[in-house]
């Protein structure tokens, strides 16, 4: 079996930036590695991902209940482990992926009361890594970026089009209770927590690309 390392973060965190550098430094060392995304918009299992970020069965997150949604975005890993990327990490490759399995975790969690937070973790890990059989990460790193912080970068990389966010980016309340149950199911679930920010502005990419090097090696 090969080793999955998991990048997470809430929107506008830097995910793909730090997924995209992991890759580098990790290559720049001589180690083999194959990243994957998700959502895997390149394909026509993330059909009914788009469908519900484009607001097609509710306009606001919660109009689709967190057991559904959850559905649609594991199926899409399932696919792309199947076709994509399974047989590399089953011949022992090193996969790192931005999001995963913990996105269901962070965002879908976060639509119920906190008193049913452990109730739906233990059924979600259950059924992608148990009954699906994806793999489970060998390690996770949470991106932790405070939300005004992270929507003045999100209104940078839209150039001012608010209207370019999705359902969840658009949606201040619903991220910062996202935030919330990010760090509890970070804490419950044994995730590494990387800060983002500092003094109410967003550390350099390299700092927190050294950090997140740093925790990667210690499981290679």
């Amino acid at each position: 079996m090969g080793k999955l390392i998991v990048i997470e973060g809430l929107d506008g965190s830097g995910k793909s930036t730090q997924l995209d550098l992991l890759y580098e430094n990790l290559k720049n060392m001589g180690i083999d590695c194959k990243t994957v995304s998700f959502p895997d918009y390149e394909h026509e299992s993330s059909t009914l991902v788009k469908m519900y970020l484009k607001g097609e069965f509710g306009e606001k997150p919660g109009d689709v209940n967190a057991y559904a949604a959850s559905t649609f975005y594991a199926v899409d890993r399932y696919a792309s482990f199947k076709k994509y990327w399974g047989q590399y990490y089953n011949d022992g490759g090193v996969v790192i992926a931005g999001r995963y399995v913990t996105s269901n975790a962070v965002h879908q969690n976060s639509k119920l009361s906190e008193d049913k937070w452990e109730d739906f973790l233990n059924w979600l890990y259950d059924f992608e890594y148990e009954k699906m059989g994806i793999p489970k990460p060998d390690k996770v790193i949470f991106l932790d970026m405070p939300i005004d912080v992270s929507q003045k970068l999100m209104t940078g990389r839209y150039k001012g089009d608010e209207e370019k966010k999705d359902i969840h980016e658009r949606d201040t309340e619903y991220l910062e209770h996202c935030r919330k149950s990010a760090l509890f199911t970070a804490d419950y679930s044994g995730w590494d927590k990387i800060s983002c920010a500092k003094d109410g502005e967003a550390r350099t990419i390299d700092d927190i690309a050294q950090d997140v090097l740093k925790e990667v090696l210690s499981v290679l």
